[in-house]
């Protein structure tokens, strides 16, 4: 059996229907992991800022050798 952890508050969810799949992070070396947070706490998380920032820097340097 898996124990799912909430993101937000760091414990263990005991009850599989209290648990929320929050997003599922990318991982360099493997398959990745799934992140959880309790029904309860799911409003709290926020997105990873960190990846949206990459992204931007990718999409900016592709515009810039593109000429757009």
């Amino acid at each position: 059996m898996t124990v799912r952890v909430c993101r937000a508050c760091d414990e263990p969810i005991a009850d599989p229907d209290d648990a929320v799949l929050v997003w599922h992070q990318e991982s360099m070396s493997g398959p990745g992991r799934d992140v959880w947070a309790h029904r309860e706490h799911s409003d709290l998380i926020q997105p990873d800022t960190g990846l949206v920032r990459v992204l931007a820097r990718v999409l900016i340097a592709k515009a810039m050798q593109s000429g757009d």
